[in-house]
């Protein structure tokens, strides 16, 4: 008979696979030459108008021909047919502008997925013409959403037969993709997918902490997780303030660290990536309605996207080191929780007078700022669900972005370009820090109305980054979105990942600030 911590570790380690995403992805091969009757389905993507030579490198070209000469498409759409073969392989055609943007790109991709979905291929053939340039563009984003749409988020459903899924994307024309960057970026935004999905009482602080040092073991990345005692004597007190609340002990931030090469662990870091990872937000005292609350869940997505993001860069083996600093408490109610009017000390000795405590999110971002700027990164990016204020200036198309450095907001809104994960840049005028001036200490967490509450966190959050430090703030109101965002077909869409992988390995963005030092 097993003893009783045997039992425990077993459980514990089954606790972890639960927690964990699948490990198996679909295989990516190329083809020197396209076979459609060895495919379940066929993705292709052609300029539009297409040419002559775009269509004729289609299996069976003659029906697409005539079928387009009969009833011209139009940019942005879908067609669909069967092929004469003995698999009846389904074919979907798409029709891109050739000014298409990448949100575009990927949305039709998108479409194109689902059209296929109800056939459940297991092989998949990908293909796009045109330019060189335009058809890698084309070929990529067919496939970043190919990779999204074999991902599986978590299901407890009861058993049932095994349901088909991908298992092999074939390449069918040599463009020069790098599909070991396209596939990292896919694994990252799966993996803040997967995470952001799961139901609070799997994801509680221990087993986040737990599947956190899975994952950070399996890159060899190394973790530092600092729990409430080692918070208390940090200073941390508007984290510790939020942690109050919580039932049980467990509430910590995780700081990760990702070194290139033989690099020294102690180098300082590039960029120091940070995330809000409430657990659960009931709202606190100021309890949420139950339609605010329902979702809530979901409001530790900046840290998955955090994460995630420093997972693809170990994976990519990307010549930056790099910080994640990870913020993971729930926001509870209880005999202890924190109320307005209280006054409380960041970790760099600024005072904060509490007005809201559904404004929690700011809170324990406070400290995790002050933390991270310790370590005197070139660059620090933070990732939050923060406001409502966001969704509501923007819906879910789009995130808020916000620098105290304008060349690095023109580079955000540029990486949202070309990723894809398109953000918007808000002002970040001192001005605003009227709004949030106190009586009774250094500054209030919030206004009581809630007019330009992204634009007021933005500046609250301000004080607790060092002066001389670069920043980005990002206001995740695309963390989730009901039917999608553009490849991502779920709610819950991981958005962030190609953003900042976009910002720091395209556009090198660390290597520009070195000026700044």
């Amino acid at each position: 008979m097993r003893s009783a911590s045997v039992r425990a570790r077993a459980g514990g380690r089954a606790r972890e696979r639960r927690l964990l995403p699948p490990t198996h992805a679909p295989d990516i091969v190329s083809a020197a030459r396209l076979n459609a009757g060895a495919l379940d389905a066929l993705l292709a993507i052609v300029p539009h108008p297409p040419s002559a030579a775009a269509l004729g490198r289609l299996p069976e070209s003659a029906r697409w021909r005539e079928l387009h000469q009969r009833t011209p498409a139009s940019a942005g759409t879908v067609r669909s047919t069967v092929l004469a073969n003995r698999r009846h392989t389904l074919a979907v055609l798409g029709y891109l502008a050739n000014d298409a943007s990448a949100f575009e790109r990927l949305s039709l991709a998108g479409r194109m997925l689902k059209e296929a979905a109800a056939r459940a291929p297991e092989s998949i053939g990908l293909l796009a013409t045109g330019p060189a340039g335009a058809a890698r563009a084309a070929l990529e984003a067919l496939l970043a959403a190919a990779l999204a749409h074999a991902f599986a988020l978590p299901s407890w459903k009861a058993a049932r037969a095994e349901p088909r899924s991908v298992r092999r994307l074939v390449l069918l024309n040599d463009v020069g993709l790098d599909t070991r960057y396209t596939a990292a970026a896919a694994r990252g935004t799966n993996l803040a997918r997967w995470l952001t999905s799961l139901p609070p009482n799997m994801l509680d602080a221990r087993g986040y902490r737990s599947a956190i040092t899975a994952l950070a073991g399996a890159q060899g990345l190394t973790l530092r997780w600092l729990d409430e005692r080692a918070l208390r004597r940090a200073g941390a007190n508007a984290f510790l303030a939020v942690a109050a609340g919580n039932a049980a002990s467990g509430a910590g931030i995780a700081h990760l660290k990702y070194r290139p090469g033989r690099s020294r662990r102690a180098l300082r870091p590039e960029v120091a990536l940070i995330g809000k990872g409430i657990l659960f937000d009931t709202g606190g005292v100021n309890l949420k309605p139950h339609r605010s609350m329902l979702d809530m869940h979901t409001d530790m997505a900046g840290s998955a996207v955090a994460l995630a993001t420093l997972l693809a860069l170990a994976e990519l083996r990307a010549p930056l080191a790099a910080d994640a600093w990870l913020a993971i408490t729930e926001n509870q109610i209880g005999p202890q929780a924190y109320r307005p009017q209280e006054v409380v000390r960041a970790a760099n000795g600024v005072t904060i007078q509490v007005i809201h405590t559904d404004a929690e999110g700011r809170m324990v971002l406070a400290d995790t700022l002050a933390l991270a700027g310790r370590t005197r990164p070139r660059l620090m990016i933070d990732f939050a669900t923060l406001t409502g204020a966001c969704v509501h200036a923007l819906t879910e198309r789009m995130s808020g972005a916000f620098s105290n450095r304008p060349a690095l907001a023109a580079a955000l809104v540029e990486a949202g370009r070309v990723s894809g994960e398109r953000v918007w840049s808000f002002p970040f005028e001192a001005d605003y820090d009227a709004e949030l001036e106190s009586k009774v200490a250094d500054v209030v967490q919030c206004a009581v109305d809630g007019k330009g509450d992204h634009i007021l966190a933005t500046r609250f959050l301000s004080r607790f980054v060092p002066a001389r430090t670069p920043w980005i703030h990002i206001d995740l109101s695309s963390a989730t979105r009901g039917g999608g965002l553009a490849h991502v077909p779920t709610d819950v869409t991981g958005f962030g990942v190609r953003l900042a992988l976009e910002l720091l390995l395209k556009q090198n963005v660390t290597h520009k600030l070195k000026g700044e030092d």
